[in-house]
């Protein structure tokens, strides 16, 4: 829920003209535009780079916002696009905290920028966007973290740079994605987390459906932010059960960035929930074999997800129980290296190779799979429920064939 409410994020692009040759004179932008958020030549200069933080080409970018950071070194800017790079990498998993010192190092200093911008600009905008943006990520990634104190202060201080930028959207597009965010989650989480509800009493009510034609917009309008409200808008067609929307907007973002490990595994998910087993099949191949070649950003959560929809594509339409058995033990065994043994990939795959252990008539191996679901499933699973009634069959059917043998 904290990842969920104390994010109010922020940035970057994907337009695709590399326009370092100058075709410009940047001086003469400088002089017309009082930020950079709106400078036509800052885009075209971190178009590219943009496009290869997106598809987990970090060394590449890194050296694009390098240069940026000479040409603009005391704008927070560049500062938080190496911030936002670092925290990319954290995305596919984020109980990795290999890169947590150095991202929240660099929205520091976006932070202690942008402060410095708002107390000598007239543009007071530009300046707060990115103060909420360095300050909602600290807040998220604290969350993830378990450090409430520390999330709670950076989120209070994201939404209260939030609130002025509030209601500039139709000036500047960036805008209305911090707008869509509150709106969306403002109404969310109490219907979501009741407890809360006494807490959110204390600002603006959301709504959700405001919330994400505006981020629709922003995803199709904005230059900095558009990537990140696509994100976004990936998991709240899934959690509104805008199945399809979530399977287009999937396929189109993995399209766009075919090595983002975030975009492929929301592509293989969303294409297996709609019933497209052989794009799913073809897309969790290439995942595995990512995975395989230690590609950037290609870990056990993406492999846990691939290795289940292989497992069931093998047991259910090709039928091919070796293979699927032997998938099913990788989602297991990918679970099991980032500690994820209460989730339902976990669950299912123990339960389904329970399922065909009985099929080999294997009963004392079935029995066993099914005791592992029955005690790491959440009881008000499907799961647990399956698997306890299939250890009460088994029971009973023993029984009937003990009777008829004596």
């Amino acid at each position: 829920m904290n990842k969920k409410i104390g994010w109010l994020t922020v940035v970057i692009l994907c337009i695709g003209t590399f326009a370092k040759a100058q075709l410009y004179d940047p001086s003469a932008f400088d002089k017309v535009y009082d930020g950079l958020l709106k400078h036509p030549g800052v885009q075209l200069e971190s178009a590219e780079a943009i496009n290869q933080l997106y598809n987990y080409k970090f060394y590449e970018a890194d050296k694009e916002f390098r240069w940026l950071r000479v040409r603009y070194p005391k704008h927070p800017m560049p500062y938080f696009l190496m911030g936002l790079a670092e925290w990319w990498k954290i995305v596919p998993d984020v109980d990795v905290t290999d890169y947590d010192d150095r991202c929240l190092a660099l929205m520091d200093t976006t932070i202690l920028l942008a402060e410095k911008l708002y107390d000598n600009s007239d543009n007071k905008v530009e300046p707060s966007f990115f103060l909420a943006a360095a300050y909602a990520f600290k807040g998220r990634l604290y969350a993830e973290r378990k450090k409430w104190t520390k999330a709670t202060f950076a989120s209070k201080n994201a939404l209260k740079y939030f609130e002025k930028c509030k209601g500039n959207g139709e000036i500047n597009p960036e805008l209305l994605f911090g707008d869509g965010l509150y709106n969306y989650y403002a109404q969310w989480v109490p219907q979501n987390y009741p407890l809360l509800k006494p807490i959110l009493m204390l600002f603006p009510k959301g709504n959700k459906e405001t919330g994400i034609k505006q981020l629709e917009k922003n995803a199709n309008n904005a230059f900095y932010t558009r990537t990140e409200a696509r994100y976004f808008l990936l998991q709240i067609y899934s959690m509104e059960n805008q199945y399809e929307k979530a399977y287009d907007l999937a396929k189109y973002m993995h399209q766009q960035y075919p090595d983002n490990p975030f975009f492929e595994r929301y592509y293989a998910r969303s294409a297996f929930v709609r019933g497209y087993l052989n794009e799913a099949e073809n897309v969790s191949k290439a995942i595995l074999e990512k995975i395989n070649q230690a590609k950037a950003g290609y870990e056990p959560v993406s492999g846990r997800t691939a290795a289940y929809i292989m497992a069931y594509v093998n047991q259910n339409f090709h039928h091919n129980l070796p293979v699927a058995k032997e998938y099913y033990q990788k989602s297991i065994d990918f679970a099991r290296q980032t500690k994820a043994t209460n989730a339902g990939y976990y669950w299912a795959s123990l339960l389904n190779l329970g399922k065909i252990a009985d099929t080999e008539k294997n009963y004392d191996l079935a029995r066993d799979y099914y005791n592992q679901v029955v005690d790491a499933a959440d009881h008000k699973s499907a799961q647990y429920k399956e698997a306890e009634k299939a250890i009460k069959d088994s029971k009973k059917s023993r029984r009937e064939e003990r009777r008829k043998r004596g």
